[in-house]
Parts: C-alpha cells; structure tokens; sequence
C-alpha cells in the first residue's frame, strides 16, 4: 500500500519524503520491524519509541510516525500531535478496515467480560455461527488460540486479528473492550453492532484516578455502537449511563434481576452445581441454567441472553448454549482433585469480585471458607484494605499472600491488605511466598472446607520485581497433594 493511502483519514501536522513509497507492514515495536515498514513512535507510559527509530531505521524502516520535529536520513517521516491517536486509523486502512465485515460484539464492565464473552460465543455456535473470541485469557479464531497479553489488544493488533477473523469467515467477533482501551482509543474506529455494559466498581484509579473517569470511559464504547447497547439497570452506574444513552437516542436493552428491565431472571436456583432462573424478556419467559455458581453467573448470563435476543435468536438456541458452558478458565474454576475438601480457582481481583465469589460460595459451603488472596503490586492501592475487609467479614479464616507484586515491596501490600481485615475479627496469617501460602491452605483444610484461592485466576505466571516466573495455581495444588501422598 502507497503510504499516501495510508495516511487517508490521519491528522498531519507535517511531512517529510516520498508519499509514494510503498509500505509494506506497520509496526510500533523496533524489534518486529522489517524492510519496508511504518514504524509508529508511540510516546508510552514506560517507553518513548522515538529513542528507538535509529533500530527500527537499520532494519529497514522506510518511513515513520513521530510527535517531534525529527530528520530521519533516506526515509519518509510524517509529524501528528498523538501518534497514539493515528494508529487505529493508519492499522484500520492498511488491514481494509476489517471490522466493517463483521458482527462485532463488545463487553465493557470491571467483573464479567470474560465469563460473558465466553457465554455469548457458546449460545453464537449453538446458532451454527463462526465465532471470533478476543479477551483476557486469550483469542480464539476457529480452532486457533492465541494467548493474550492484555485484555484488549493495541490497536494494530487488534486490526491485525479482525483481518484474521473476517478471512476466516468468522461471522460474530466477541471481545472484551477494557476501559484502558478505550481512554488510550485502542478500539477508535471499530464497527460495533452490540455494546454491553456488566458493572462497574472500584478499579484501575491509579490510572483513571476517579470513579467518574472510569465510567466516562466506559462510556465511550456506547458511542461506537451503531445497533444495540445493552445495560445492566441493577448496576448504579450502569443507571447513569442508560439514562444518557436513552435521552440522546440511543437504541438499548437493560437487564437486571432486582430493577425493572426489559429481560429480567426471576426464580433464582443456586447450588454448588450451578444456577437456574427463568428469564423474562418481552417476548416470552423461558428456563435456563448454568453450570457456574453464583447469583453474578445470572446476571453474565442475562447479558449474553439480551446480545442473543437483540439478534433474534431463538429461547431453545440460547437455552442449548448456555447449557453447554461447563466452565470458564480461572472463573469460579473448581480444580479436580480427589480430596475431602474442595479448591476453588478465581480471578477476583477487585472489591466487587472478591464480595461475588465468597458470596456465591456461602451459598452452598457445608464446611469453613479458607481464602487465599492478595492484591497486585502498582496498582489502585485504596482497594487493599477493603478487600481485606470483605474478606475477613465473608471468611471462616484468611490467608494474605502475594499476588503480583510487580515494583513494590510484598509485605508493604500485604500490611495495607491487613489493615483491613483486622476490625473483622477473622482468624488469618499473613505469608508472603504464594506457593507456601497455598501449601498452608491446602494442610489445614478439613472435609467439606472450600479453599478458594483468589486473585491469579487464569493466570500461568507471577509478576515479581525482577523477573517473571511460571505460576499455575492449578499445577501447584496439583504438586502440593502429590507431595503429601
């Protein structure tokens, strides 16, 4: 593609070079870049990819995006205010803006994307569609899986994987669009046909710093959907933002068991096999269930049900596809093992997510509530204390341990978590080394107890300080329990 072509639709403030040239992929890492590129200078929050255009250069760059006045010898250098800002429209027009080819679903929320992604692309194949899937754990195109390294992909990739999926004759894309996403414009430009909002709670302030600035960005997905935006009415802002949406015109669906809604669940059924409710929606009333526990699983499944309602699919599709959910990866995931005792995998990582899943598990717990949990290092530390809170208010007994600690010092978050549990009065330790944390766990749990190791999810890794290191919870219960055999 001409690099004039290119640059259709993209804000210049000046150009340097050969508009002629032809260009032939788009980068904004020097390592991945090749003979012919467009290396995108993208000013990031760690580094600055204008330090590395000399790189990216010796490998045969042949033109660049920057936000400085630069000369660049033998190549074509085009100046914009953000080149953050350019890059879903530069990624959009060299992948033929792929996204106009297909029925793009997206899930914005704090808690729930994964699990409803998961839940939609299920009911979708019931209905015999080809399904796209882009999310935490990973992207599936078909039968193939990529695993992801951020919720939402930067723009060009995710334009990348759209091109992927439209040559794949994917029909639905569904993906979860994070509110970092979203305030960064990742997901500037893309043609969306449903928008659903799940709820929203404290997270992620270190970078949006107010609640309020959370939910704008949020926010912003609803104004990217040209079909349908779907709401849940139970969730307080999730209030606030149906009622912009409704009075500038916006055609939308709320869901909601507690609040009026256009589809509502009603004769909840919780067991420690999963959940079964009726829903509700204008047209007819029918029988569901899935086999994930937890009255959140409702809500995850009425926001699937609504996308599939608006699409017109039929109650007995939407019935056969949730019913076909067993689980989902790190989401209220019980690791099979052969003890008395039962261990529980969640990705809670927020106050909401922690209340949710120890809510759903005193639903059927016969024996103690053993969590294990802690809080990621570098981020939002106001929610520390009140996760600690819940937790000792929800527990039988507590075990504060590393999550991710990334720069900060273990210990130092683990004494901001026990801040507040201690007002609870819950019994709890505090250890440091997660592994030694879950061999404690596993060692004090008696029959009918439910370990509930919280946070990690479906996570294969941890984040120390210097290094990263493999960390499946799922593997190291397994090896803990052969140790003791």
């Amino acid at each position: 593609m001409k690099l004039e072509e290119l640059l259709t639709g993209v804000d210049t403030v000046s150009f340097k070079g050969d508009l002629n040239i032809e260009i032939e992929g788009i980068v904004y890492d020097s390592r991945k870049a090749k003979k012919g590129d467009l290396f995108i200078c993208v000013s990031g929050f760690k580094y600055d990819g204008h330090s590395y255009i000399n790189d990216a250069l010796q490998k045969g760059a042949a033109a660049f995006i920057v936000e400085k006045e630069l000369e660049v010898p033998g190549a074509a250098v085009v100046k914009v205010e953000s080149s953050r800002a350019v890059m879903p429209v530069l990624a959009s027009n060299f992948y033929g803006d792929p996204s106009q080819k297909l029925k793009l679903i997206g899930i914005t929320g704090t808690n729930g994307k994964t699990t409803t992604t998961y839940l939609i692309k299920s009911i979708m194949e019931a209905n015999k569609q080809k399904i796209g899937l882009l999310g935490t754990i990973s992207t599936q195109i078909g039968d193939k899986i990529y695993i992801s390294s951020r919720t939402t992909p930067e723009a060009l990739d995710l334009q990348c994987l759209f091109r992927e999926m439209a040559d794949s004759d994917v029909d639905y894309a569904v993906m979860e669009v994070s509110s970092h996403s979203l305030e960064l414009g990742r997901v500037e430009g893309c043609n969306f046909k449903i928008g659903i909002f799940t709820n929203l709670t404290q997270d992620h302030l270190d970078f949006h710093k107010t609640i309020e600035n959370y939910r704008n960005a949020k926010k912003k997905l609803f104004y990217m959907v040209n079909g349908t935006s779907i709401i849940n009415i139970d969730d307080e802002h999730g209030r606030i933002i149906a009622d912009e949406l409704r009075n500038n015109g916006i055609k939308l669906i709320t869901y909601g068991i507690d609040n009026k809604a256009d589809i509502m669940a009603k004769n909840i059924d919780i067991t420690s096999k999963g959940v079964g409710f009726t829903i509700v929606t204008p047209e007819y009333e029918a029988e569901l269930n899935i086999s994930i526990p937890g009255k959140f699983s409702v809500y995850n499944a009425l926001a699937a049900a609504s996308a599939a309602y608006a699409e017109g699919l039929d109650r007995d599709v939407i019935r056969e596809g949730l019913g076909k959910v067993d689980n989902v990866p790190g989401r209220s995931e019980i690791i099979k093992t052969k003890t008395p005792y039962t261990v529980i995998v969640d990705y809670a990582h927020t106050p909401d997510g922690l209340q949710n899943i120890l809510a759903s598990v005193k639903e059927y717990a016969k024996g103690r509530i053993i969590t294990l949990f802690g809080c990621g290092g570098d981020r939002d530390k106001e929610k520390r204390p009140i996760m600690g809170n819940i937790a000792g208010r929800m527990s039988d007994y507590c075990i504060i341990t590393s999550d991710n600690p990334r720069t900060e010092e273990p210990m130092d978050i683990i004494r901001q978590i026990e801040a507040g549990i201690k007002s609870t009065g819950c019994d709890y330790i505090c250890i440091e080394n997660r592994r030694d944390a879950i061999k404690f766990a596993l060692a004090m749990a008696k029959p009918d107890d439910i370990v509930l190791l919280a946070g990690k999810g479906h996570e294969t890794y941890q984040v120390l300080k210097d290094r990263t290191i493999p960390f499946d919870e799922r593997d190291i219960v397994e090896e803990l329990l052969r140790e003791e055999v």
